[in-house]
């Protein structure tokens, strides 16, 4: 599989969740054992070398593909969930997205200044979640951080939104 294959996969869903949003599924990519396959290893590839300890996945597409790549480069998987569904004591973090305001938690003992962390999402719009999802790392007082996405919407500039200094890795452009 190639990336132009792969862009093929995606089904577009205009108006959802609500008008206006062209929604990128990339469950047509992930239902597709070698899509699958290929995109957390393609992934996986870009970070096996960075020594990275923890994979935070954000709720609820970071969540499919944050933990084969977690285990693919022998790092451990972090949740990052939408509000009360963690059990334990949280930090929080509000951000305006698209189509409104959110809100992000990750339990409060989930990272330590040991980790060098990477921060998975299926799609980078406007940034505002990874954004906020770099923001509760940096409070938790990580060594590094990382950003990795399936999917970059380019005329939306989102990588904009997060630190200069944080690295980004795409998959797929659109």
């Amino acid at each position: 599989m190639d990336k132009q294959q792969a862009l093929g996969m995606i089904r577009n869903i205009p108006d959802f969740p609500q008008k206006g949003i062209q929604f990128k599924d990339i469950t047509t990519l992930i239902k597709d054992p070698e899509g699958l396959k290929w995109a957390s290893e393609e992934i996986a590839k870009q970070y096996k070398d960075k020594a990275i300890t923890k994979v935070l996945g954000i709720e609820s597409r970071g969540f499919i593909l944050g933990t084969p790549i977690a285990i693919e480069i022998g790092a451990g998987f972090v949740p990052i969930r939408k509000p009360g569904k963690l059990p334990a004591k949280v930090i929080e973090q509000t951000y305006q997205k698209e189509y409104g305001t959110d809100t992000i938690e990750i339990h409060e003992d989930a990272l330590s200044a040991d980790d060098v962390v990477m921060i998975h999402d299926d799609l980078l719009a406007t940034g505002g979640t990874l954004e906020a999802a770099v923001k509760l790392a940096k409070r938790a007082g990580v060594k590094k951080i990382y950003v990795s996405c399936i999917i970059e919407l380019e005329a939306l500039e989102g990588r904009k939104q997060i630190d200069k200094e944080i690295e980004i890795f795409s998959l797929l452009k659109i």
